[in-house]
């Protein structure tokens, strides 16, 4: 038997107001930009979220059941349904109330948490179990780290937590001479299962889907089907991972992704050696078939897979390095709203938009983006970061190192 595992990241940050000026420091603590905050998400639940919920219960009830997916949803992306578009919440119950989706675990905030500090790292993971279990009446099992960060040290932490299985990207740097499509455990873990994502199959339907100089297009259920099928015999699950914007967003629905994915269910299981499977239930029915020592990090972005899309350039390492050096102050405080508001700062997108990687994959990095230039992001975010450090100090709470100094003086 073969699984093929559907897992969906969906996610949404708070963006900052791009009119933030060095003005507004010490005097206006409003950051957020509420109004295209509410439209990107309502356009997005218009055009994604609830037209593929809608396809997703259909498949699963055609299906009776066979066909099974899971999501990771972020904190951010919970709050902002709460605020803008309830209907989606709702339709993500109906999803889970069937006992064919499962939810992944991650960071609240959708944070780098994990590179700067490990207790808030934690803090934020079972901040988004919680979250999860009082909205969808579950408690997840499996884990995925923000952007797919992975290494060793990750693993560990994960089981540590109590997670079953963690997922992370099929890299050949982590793989090596080894296929992505079987179960592998994580060098330092005795229990926890490592899932890796077959990047190649995943991006024909997440990016190249709607390429017409791609040597696949048109890419049909059927034609998809068949190169799933080609695994049988050369591994036990394939695990295609990707954004749920891939629906109606990365890929409009013009470009014929809706009907790709309302007939690839029947393609797929009309091989009998292949079903669908969650995560969880993946781990579960393979035992994995070695261990896999991966002591570097790994992502899931661009070329690279590794974290250049978040940190290395001057603007996001200081700028990194200055909001996690505020970390104890904030907590100091005892405000709620403080350490949410410092929280939402951490999320990974604050700092995708100062990538200047635009040689190779300039266009991802343009996808809602509110900025002209990663420059316009750098300014901005450290604006609010100075008004926040302002708040701090007059309430008597910055007890700074000097190098702690040194990093928030960006």
């Amino acid at each position: 038997m073969i699984s093929v595992c559907f897992y969906f990241q969906v996610h949404q940050p708070f963006r900052l107001r791009p009119d933030y000026r060095y003005f507004n420091i010490g005097r206006d603590h409003d950051y957020e930009d509420d109004r295209a905050n509410c439209h990107i998400m309502r356009k997005v639940a218009d055009k994604c979220y609830l037209p593929t919920n809608r396809l997703m219960l259909d498949l699963i009830r055609k299906t009776d059941g066979r066909f099974r997916i899971s999501y990771s949803i972020t904190g951010t992306a919970i709050e902002q349904f709460r605020m803008y578009c309830p209907e989606v919440l709702d339709s993500f119950r109906a999803l889970v109330d069937t006992g064919c989706v499962e939810l992944i675990g991650e960071t609240y905030y959708h944070s780098l948490a994990f590179l700067f500090s490990r207790p808030e790292f934690a803090e934020q993971v079972s901040l988004h179990q919680r979250t999860i279990e009082q909205e969808f009446g579950v408690r997840p099992t499996t884990f995925r780290n923000t952007e797919l960060i992975y290494n060793n040290e990750l693993a560990h932490e994960v089981e540590r937590l109590g997670f079953d299985a963690v997922i992370a990207e099929g890299t050949e740097r982590s793989l090596q001479w080894r296929s992505p499509n079987f179960v592998y455990q994580p060098a330092p873990c005795r229990k926890t299962k490592l899932l890796l994502k077959n990047y190649r199959l995943s991006d024909d339907l997440a990016f190249r889907f709607s390429d017409r100089n791609w040597a696949g297009w048109p890419l049909t259920a059927d034609k998809f089907a068949s190169w799933l099928h080609q695994i049988a015999g050369g591994g036990e699950t394939v695990n295609l991972f990707m954004d749920y914007e891939t629906f109606g967003e990365h890929q409009w629905e013009e470009t014929g992704i809706f009907e790709c994915m309302r007939h690839l269910p029947e393609a797929v299981l009309a091989h009998p050696d292949f079903r669908f499977h969650t995560p969880a239930e993946v781990a579960r029915n393979h035992p994995p078939v070695a261990k896999l020592d991966v002591p570097f990090i790994t992502s899931w972005a661009d070329a690279e897979r590794d974290v250049t899309a978040w940190l290395g350039n001057p603007m996001q390492d200081a700028s990194a390095e200055a909001i996690y050096a505020l970390e104890q102050a904030v907590k100091r405080s005892g405000d709620v709203q403080l350490i949410g508001t410092w929280r939402r700062l951490l999320t990974s997108d604050h700092f995708y938009y100062m990538c200047t990687k635009f040689f190779s994959d300039g266009d991802v990095h343009k996808y809602f983006n509110p900025y002209k230039t990663p420059y316009d992001a750098f300014v901005i975010y450290n604006n609010v970061l100075a008004d926040l450090r302002d708040q701090l100090e007059r309430k008597g709470l910055l007890e700074l190192t000097a190098d702690d100094h040194r990093k928030i003086a960006v």
